[in-house]
């Protein structure tokens, strides 16, 4: 008699499965996750120092652990001129180069003249401590560990503190989301694809108001987009409506106009909110779990589609340079 898993036990088995291959395929070498590409030349950093351009990982100490990181400098780097910072987080068993790859970021930092970073949980596989949901670690801080970041950023790189950003994908976009509630005092604004939202200790209470940009997929079969009672995922629309009152909008949701180019997309915003801290919803109908515009690294067969007509990265860009942290009155 052959027996038919549930739906939710199946994405766990798989998750895992990958996760085991892409780890047996680093040791034999076949895949190497911590990729570098060429750098390029050392300048001098705001204050001193020399900062080596191009794509490298790092590594900083926080918490008694060894964490990295994977961070692109531009080449127009001139460690006089303070730039802005966008990290993206990577999903449950990633790495940051996967989500380098995923969200094509680092060629709209070079356009663009910004730092990007991607940094790694913790664990095998990795993840981020986002909240209560069996995809997240829940004894490592990794706001610590974010908070320690910051402070390493201030003192290597020239960088603009009302202008460091945060995105994230699925596990990623859960913790971007804690990030936002505990650390929106160091952070303009945040940009979650997928975002797998559980509650954690404390709750979510930001000690100012930030913008939020999403998206996600109505046929996303890993972080359903109408919610998961047993991981502790809310619906995602509630999700937003609760980002947009705690960010005190009083106009929306109102229909936001798209390009006739893109198909297949309903968007939506909050508008007149504290401290211009309006809220950007877009859904993609017919969509799955992966970053629009991205590459995938995972099959569809198990992700279901991806938006190609897109690129949510450019989107979160545009939206992030109209939202520098305006100061608390």
């Amino acid at each position: 008699m052959s027996t038919i898993l549930p739906m939710r036990h199946v994405k766990v088995k798989w998750v895992w499965i990958s996760s085991l291959l892409t780890m047996l395929l680093t040791v034999l070498g076949v895949v190497n996750p911590i990729h570098a590409q060429p750098v390029h030349h050392a300048r001098s950093v705001c204050g001193g120092g020399m900062v080596t351009t191009g794509t490298h990982y790092e590594s900083l100490l926080s918490g008694g652990l060894t964490r990295h990181y994977l961070v692109h400098i531009p080449a127009a780097y001139d460690g006089h001129t303070p730039l802005s910072v966008v990290l993206s987080l990577h999903g449950f068993a990633s790495y940051g180069a996967d989500q380098e790859k995923w969200s094509q970021w680092t060629p709209i930092a070079d356009r663009e003249n910004f730092i990007v970073v991607y940094p790694e949980g913790t664990g095998l596989p990795l993840q981020w401590n986002a909240g209560n949901s069996s995809y997240m670690n829940k004894t490592v801080d990794d706001v610590a560990f974010f908070t320690d970041l910051f402070d390493h950023f201030d003192t290597t790189y020239c960088i603009d503190d009302a202008r460091i950003f945060v995105t994230g994908f699925s596990n990623g976009g859960g913790m971007t989301n804690r990030l936002a509630c505990e650390l929106s005092g160091r952070i303009a604004a945040i940009g979650t694809v997928s975002g797998a939202y559980s509650p954690f200790a404390g709750g979510c209470t930001p000690v100012r108001p930030i913008p939020v940009i999403t998206f996600h997929g109505d046929a996303d079969p890993i972080v359903n987009y109408n919610g998961d009672a047993n991981q502790n995922f809310p619906p995602i629309k509630d999700w937003v409506a609760n980002w947009a009152q705690r960010n005190g909008c009083k106009q929306g949701p109102e229909t936001i106009a798209l390009p006739d180019a893109i198909t297949d997309v309903t968007a939506i915003a909050y508008h007149d909110c504290q401290l211009n801290a309006e809220v950007q919803f877009y859904t993609i109908h017919g969509g799955g779990h992966s970053w629009p515009g991205g590459m995938p690294t995972v099959p569809a067969q198990i992700i279901g589609k991806t938006a190609s007509d897109f690129n949510a990265s450019e989107i979160m860009w545009t939206f992030f340079q109209q939202h520098g942290m305006t100061p608390l009155p």
